[in-house]
């Protein structure tokens, strides 16, 4: 297992960020990488709260973690610290036990440093499993950084 971390300033407020983390529609469309989209199923962004989410490929003779093109992971939301910090833990479903460990998701909001305006988003994994490529998983992070703020932009 491995640790991914990636942050990027997005032109944007804390509110409006956290809104984006929490609200199911806002999620979809940001929190996958190009050549994907999302379904929220559950998010409930509560200490104790479930989440369970959905990435389909683009591409539908990809190969995904959970069924045909399909990547899908659910957990539960650990700690809620609303505009400054989110921390899920979560797996994906899949018959592969190789993938099937608990990957620890934190979610940090802090003010752009610098003079910049808008929020600095870090998101951290912990506990990713190796059948996931490591340049994988972080550029598809970027990516969904990336959406998140054109999202709120």
């Amino acid at each position: 297992m491995y640790s991914t971390e990636v942050s990027r300033v997005v032109p944007a407020g804390r509110d409006a960020v956290w809104r984006a983390l929490t609200e199911p529609a806002a999620l979809a469309r940001w929190r996958v990488p190009d050549g994907m989209r999302g379904e929220v199923h559950e998010l409930d962004p509560v200490a104790g709260g479930r989440v369970r989410m959905t990435l389909t490929y683009d591409d539908p003779a990809a190969l995904g973690k959970t069924a045909g093109a399909s990547d899908t992971y659910s957990g539960t939301f650990v700690e809620v610290v609303p505009e400054e910090r989110l921390v899920e833990e979560v797996a994906f479903e899949s018959d592969d036990p190789t993938l099937r460990s608990v990957i620890t998701v934190t979610t940090t909001l802090r003010a752009a440093a610098d003079g910049h305006d808008g929020t600095e988003v870090g998101i951290r994994m912990d506990g990713v499993p190796e059948a996931v490529p490591a340049e994988d998983n972080e550029a598809g992070t970027r990516m969904a950084l990336e959406r998140l703020a054109r999202l709120v932009g």
